[in-house]
């Protein structure tokens, strides 16, 4: 298993800078591919317009989404989980995920909240905000990059580390969301 780990990284920072503890297959992975798009403009785009929408959700609003979209899964009419799998921004994580060649298990975007912008699959709760994926990125600064524990995901049924992304809008500099990669364990061993 590997320990939680807080990297902050910048687009020129060298692979080497990566903690001990993750495979280096997995370090280079992160470096080389996924920082080239964890910042697109799509997702930009995409996460300040749903911050525009979710701004002003309080506590308990963002519990009751969260409370509607679990009771949505495993059900046949699944409106909100539908809306967010249907967001044209799903269908960039989607290809990315599938010219991935099995590293990636699952990509979702989280605004400002930490609610669900699009994702590439479904994911077992809306609300990200009160999980370290969020936490430990949304409010670190821009650049900031979180790798979890490998442990088997609910949603993939998989063994992943997740590995997030504080995602910074360019023309201000602000971090508006996140996002969130799920790599394959043994694509890296």
């Amino acid at each position: 298993m590997f320990k939680k780990t807080l990297l902050v990284l910048s687009l020129l920072a060298a692979p080497a800078a990566h903690a001990a503890d993750v495979p280096p297959a997995m370090s280079q992975y992160i470096y080389d591919d996924l920082m080239t798009w964890v910042n697109d403009p799509r997702i930009v785009d995409a996460i300040r317009e749903q911050n525009g929408q979710t701004a002003g959700l309080s506590t308990d609003e963002i519990i009751a989404r969260d409370n509607a979209w679990r009771a949505e899964v495993g059900q046949p009419d699944t409106p909100m989980i539908n809306g967010v799998l249907s967001a044209p921004l799903s269908a960039f994580l989607k290809e990315h995920q599938e010219k991935s060649g099995g590293r990636i298990t699952e990509v979702f975007v989280m605004d400002g909240k930490g609610l669900n912008v699009a994702a590439s699959g479904l994911t077992s709760d809306y609300w990200q905000g009160d999980e370290a994926k969020f936490q430990e990125t949304f409010s670190k600064g821009s650049g900031t990059v979180f790798i979890d524990e490998i442990e088997l995901d609910e949603s993939t049924q998989a063994y992943q580390g997740q590995v997030s992304f504080s995602v910074t809008d360019p023309s201000s500099g602000v971090v508006v969301g996140a996002i969130t990669v799920g790599l394959n364990a043994g694509a890296f061993f």
